[in-house]
């Protein structure tokens, strides 16, 4: 027994004595005792060849690294003298070239998502050579290439660049010759001044300055052609929030609205009918100028648009003002007999682009068409609505022919009405020659207003005199001249040397008479019909006693 145990203790010195603490457990085999390894020893032991392979790509790459940070401190540095020996440059110049380099690039970037391979910038220029060689064709154009190739190429660019329909591009260019138009298309993409209209019912024009000013608004009185409009430059609260918007002191309102209002005039104590009202700017000018006196009669096909006409009248303190909700085109059957008309009639918007740019491609020669034939229908009914010897002023927002001169020019083959002039201080005149048509020549009376000429919005404008409640009808044949509805040709024709060749037959009293060359023609004379007041003829008269007899009734008799 001793000398087993004494062979156990010999056989145990063979494990070293660092081991003995990692060792982990012991196994018997063949009768004594194996260490086992720790299996964390052995995994190191392994990687160990590993690590020293890795060893010289993490050097290479630590190598590169810091070679790339002092090539990148070397270009800074370096970039740092240069700056320092340049000339200095102002702050604003480096910021105006910053932008401009910003925009180019938008601009190529917008192109470029367009599909288009042309940048702003190229574009510009080589419309501006274009508008250049068409100015002077004979001398600047290159030889074997016609007028028309020029303007194809200028009409692509312009749609490239603006990006309007062609139907609208197509209109631009017959309205103006190729310079103004360009001119025409770079005021349609700025925003028009904002202006505000003084309401004199409630404050006068300084007073509101002074109070404006006080407020952080930057003001000015609008042009001299009107004396209750003011030009907002900037303004450090909104426009529509001070307590003088809030008290009715003020309207907002484009400057091109308070010229339709200024063609009318309406005079205190009159009866005035602002056929269509909503939201209310023009009407509130119109009850403004007629001082709260007389009628003023506002209606709107739009009920919910009606609302906000009444809430700007009870602003502004407009107290002469009936609000109706009728269909313009028949307006004439509720209410007629007013002493001016105010139309500012519903169109295309063309004139306001700057505030809608969906306008560009959303009008198509359909609208047109479609706004025409209700332009129509309500001038012929602000007419009837008028009272002989009346005024009705015609406007829109739009630049087109369509939905301008060609109206007034329907409405004139339709009624006896004449254009007259508006006293307006300026404008250009209308239209009467335009593609294949021919207008009125007293269409000239007519105004027009462009962003390029006037800096604001596009409008037209035309006012018409009723002289009778007759209607007549357009006749065929260039022989056959109608009266364009009592045109204001008198005036002009005085000018020209010779009296109107226009010819009108006229209902007067009994009498049929032709006007033909200032000379009146008795065509034929109605006999006078006995007892007209009655309703039915006096035969069929019978009296009550009479009734009774027929129908074997007897008479009644009266109680006692």
């Amino acid at each position: 027994m001793g000398k087993k145990m004494a062979t156990v203790a010999a056989k145990k010195k063979v494990v070293p004595q660092a081991a003995a603490p990692a060792a982990k457990s012991l196994k018997k085999a063949n009768g004594t005792a194996v260490v086992v390894a720790v299996k964390k020893t052995a995994k190191k032991s392994a990687m160990a060849p590993k690590a020293a392979q890795r060893a010289p790509v993490k050097a290479e790459k630590y190598r590169r690294r810091m070679l790339a940070q002092r090539q990148l401190a070397d270009a800074e540095q370096q970039e740092d003298i240069v700056t320092r020996t340049a000339k200095p440059t102002p702050l604003h110049d480096r910021e105006q070239r910053d932008n401009e380099a910003q925009q180019e690039e938008d601009g190529a970037a917008a192109v470029q998502l367009l599909g288009k391979t042309s940048t702003a910038e190229e574009l510009r220029d080589r419309i501006q050579e274009t508008v250049r060689v068409l100015s002077n064709f004979k001398q600047e154009r290159e030889e074997d290439r016609e007028r028309g190739e020029y303007l194809e190429l200028l009409r692509s660019d312009l749609l490239e660049l603006y990006e309007y329909s062609e139907f609208l591009m197509d209109s631009i260019l017959q309205l103006f010759p190729p310079a103004e138009a360009v001119d025409f298309l770079e005021a349609m993409e700025k925003t028009r001044p904002t202006t505000i209209r003084v309401n004199t019912l409630k404050a006068k024009r300084r007073d509101l300055v002074q109070a404006l000013v006080k407020r952080g608004m930057n003001v000015e009185p609008l042009e001299k052609w009107s004396k209750v409009g003011l030009q907002v430059f900037e303004s450090n609260v909104p426009i529509a929030g001070t307590i003088e918007y809030l008290a009715g002191h003020y309207m907002l309102q484009a400057a091109a609205s308070f010229l339709p209002v200024m063609a009318l005039a309406p005079q205190e104590n009159e009866r005035v009918l602002d056929m269509s009202a909503a939201p209310g700017g023009k009407t509130t000018y119109i009850a403004q100028l007629m001082k709260n006196t007389g009628v003023l009669f506002a209606n709107d096909v739009s009920e919910p648009r009606c609302k906000s006409l009444n809430a700007n009248l009870q602003r502004l303190g407009v107290t002469n003002c009936i609000v109706t909700n009728y269909d313009g085109t028949g307006y004439e059957r509720v209410m007629r007999n007013f002493d001016r008309v105010l139309l500012d009639a519903p169109c295309s918007g063309t004139g306001i682009i700057s505030r809608d740019k969906s306008i560009k491609t959303s009008k198509q020669h359909e609208d047109i068409q479609r706004a025409s034939q209700l332009q129509r229908a309500l001038l012929l009914s602000a007419i009837d609505a008028c009272k002989i010897g009346g005024y009705v002023v015609y406007s829109t927002c739009s630049f087109l022919v369509e939905e301008d001169e060609a109206i007034v020019d329907f409405a004139l083959r339709r009624r006896d009405v004449q254009v007259v002039e508006m006293g307006l201080p300026f404008g250009r005149p209308g239209f009467t020659k335009y593609r294949h048509h021919r207008y009125h020549d007293s269409l000239e009376f007519s105004r027009r207003y462009f962003p390029h000429v006037h800096n604001m919005d596009g409008f037209f404008i035309c006012k018409l005199k009723k002289l009778s409640d007759s209607t007549t009808k357009q006749q065929d044949g260039a022989d056959k001249k109608l009266s364009r509805a009592g045109s204001a040709s008198a005036s002009s024709s005085k000018k020209r040397g010779h009296a109107s060749d226009d010819v009108a037959e006229l209902q007067v009293g009994s009498k049929r008479v032709r006007l033909e060359k200032g000379k009146a023609v008795v065509l034929a004379e109605k006999a006078p019909v006995k007892n007209h007041k009655l309703s039915v003829p006096p035969s069929s008269k019978t009296t009550r006693s009479e009734r009774q007899l027929k129908g074997k009734r007897k008479p009644h008799k009266p109680r006692k």
